[in-house]
């Protein structure tokens, strides 16, 4: 069976070094923010280009202290995508703040300026773009539409660890982006994990006393925060992968550009073709009109699929107020999509059974 991701195997090769890793923080005796955290941030926020990385506990709380950071007035409206994962929704709505839904490119499956521009209000605050599957949004005219209305920018980059922009890391496109270092990213830590990144000193201020209870000093408060810290072993194994993030990436472009050359199924609906050494290729996702058949054909062949994701956040009994939007081609997206394998230790002989199977389907 070729498994969609087998994390087993993901994280093989760098075994002995995790495991050097995690006796080195046993041996330390700190455990809470210590110099494990400092010097991923720091090699984090290098990477992105940027001048700060804040390790929080993971990505969903790296987007609610974003926006704790920010303090929008509750009623502030957000403009998110609608086809993107529920938890760059939860902080919008936690904090009383309005999620507005825009509707996705239908190629690229991410937001562009010209879905964004006519759902700004006089209550607009901010624009959260999703670089979903790995792809980085088409972000210039992007910005140039925050600075026309003097918005704030975040960028949701849990998928695109090293995905480029015009030259520019995922991270370094926006007022600040929240990553998640969950197993399963490109860049994913042996547990829950997660960071802020942002060249705005203020706001990095700010988010290091929201991690930990609003204090930069034991026993001292400045404000009212949360608990939320990247603790010592995360920052230890994300620390040992980091070096090899960019190697990996390549492995994963490879693959996907063996995918986007060689599949040829007419009904199968690639991504596009025109960033592949730009997108890192978190997910690579497909869609096909009859998918339970078409997955149901390739789990028969030995070849694992996910669905990502089934179900829209406009129809999650979560959200039942937001039931009556009209949404169609995000309903399209999650009645369509499958994501095929693709990740780094995935072989050639693999490959070329995927690619053949693929290309023998009936559906």
């Amino acid at each position: 069976m070729i498994q969609h991701l087998d994390l087993k195997q993901v994280n093989k090769p760098y075994a002995e070094a995790l495991q050097a890793a995690a006796c080195r923080v046993l041996a330390s005796g700190w455990y809470v923010l210590g110099r494990e955290v400092e010097t991923f941030e720091a090699d984090f926020a290098a990477y992105c280009g940027a001048k700060h990385c804040i390790g929080v506990g993971n990505g969903l709380d790296a987007i609610n202290l974003i926006f704790r950071a920010f303090s929008f007035p509750p009623g502030s409206e957000i403009i998110v995508p609608a086809n993107t994962y529920i938890a760059t929704i939860l902080p919008i709505t936690d904090l009383k703040l309005v999620p507005v839904l825009a509707e996705p490119d239908l190629q690229t499956y991410t937001l562009t300026a010209a879905q964004i521009e006519p759902l700004i209000s006089e209550k607009t605050r901010a624009i959260v773009v999703v670089h979903l599957y790995g792809r980085c949004c088409d972000m210039a005219p992007i910005q140039e539409l925050a600075r026309k209305h003097s918005l704030k920018i975040i960028e949701d980059a849990a998928q695109a660890h090293g995905a480029t922009y015009q030259n520019r890391k995922a991270g370094n496109l926006s007022d600040a982006a929240a990553f998640s270092f969950y197993p399963t990213k490109n860049l994913g830590a042996l547990g829950d994990a997660g960071g802020v990144v942002t060249n705005d000193d203020a706001l990095a201020r700010q988010v290091r006393l929201l991690r930990n209870y609003g204090s930069e000093r034991k026993y001292i408060h400045q404000i009212q925060g949360m608990n939320s810290r990247l603790d010592e072993l995360q920052a230890a194994f994300l620390g040992v992968k980091l070096p090899h993030l960019d190697a990996d990436n390549r492995r994963r472009q490879t693959i996907a550009g063996r995918y986007l050359a060689e599949i040829r199924h007419p009904t199968l609906r690639l991504p596009p073709a025109d960033a592949i050494q730009n997108d890192v290729w978190h997910l690579f996702v497909v869609r096909h009109p009859q998918r339970e058949a078409f997955m149901a054909y390739l789990h028969q062949n030995h070849i694992g699929t996910v669905i990502h994701y089934p179900v829209a956040p406009h129809q999650q009994d979560a959200y039942t107020e937001y039931r009556q939007l009209e949404l169609p081609l995000t309903e399209q997206i999650h009645r369509d999509v499958l994501s095929l394998p693709l990740n780094p230790v995935l072989t050639d002989a693999e490959v070329d059974s995927i690619i053949d199977t693929i290309n023998k389907s009936p559906y």
